[in-house]
């Protein structure tokens, strides 16, 4: 039985591909991106650092094409979540939930995309913002449809602030992570709740 896909793995095992920006994904998130090298990538994988030019022309593509697949991953993720038939609040809910496991289940790939934008090359930075832009827009939708009292600008803020809240536990790791996602979960909760 085949796993369940994860933003960089799509099958019961990963390829090399998914290796290779797996590794990168834990290298760049501690070490910033211009401190990893090739070599250090292909080390990490069993490989050299040139034979890496056979799965990625250069550690720009590795970057570009992880950003892109955490991208697709969320946008994708949240926008199944917000079309399962419910009631507003469970929809909400729903959604805090799906991104509270990513960020404690992938706190590298957390990192490596609050720190690396600008690290991107412009096509990808460009297709990165735009799959960002439509994963708000599905929270702006469930956060208007939960509290129809907030404006579009106001729910647009609010998931911006409920991303910050939630993002920064890579940095806070105090509690096991069951009792840090529901922590987390009545934290976001209670933030949008207080908005309208």
């Amino acid at each position: 039985m085949p796993a369940n896909p994860t933003p960089l793995v799509n099958g019961e095992k990963a390829n090399r591909r998914e290796q290779i920006m797996s590794a990168a994904a834990e290298l760049f998130a501690h070490h910033g991106f211009h401190g990893v090298g090739i070599d250090d990538i292909g080390a990490a994988v069993g490989i050299s650092g040139p034979a890496l030019y056979r799965h990625f022309r250069s550690k720009d593509a590795i970057l570009g094409e992880m950003l892109n697949s955490i991208s697709r991953y969320l946008l994708d993720g949240g926008t199944a979540r917000a079309s399962r038939p419910g009631e507003p609040d469970d929809t909400l809910s729903g959604l805090v939930r799906f991104h509270v496991d990513f960020a404690l289940e992938h706190p590298a790939l957390i990192t490596v995309q609050e720190r690396n934008l600008a690290n991107l090359t412009d096509t990808d930075r460009k297709q990165v913002r735009a799959l960002q832009r439509q994963y708000v827009e599905v929270w702006v939708r469930a956060i208007r449809d939960a509290l129809p009292e907030l404006g579009e600008r106001q729910a647009r803020s609010a998931a911006h602030a409920v991303f910050g809240l939630i993002n920064s536990t890579p940095y806070n790791r105090h509690l096991g992570d069951a009792e840090l996602a529901e922590l987390l979960c009545r934290l976001a909760l209670g933030a949008l709740r207080a908005a309208g």
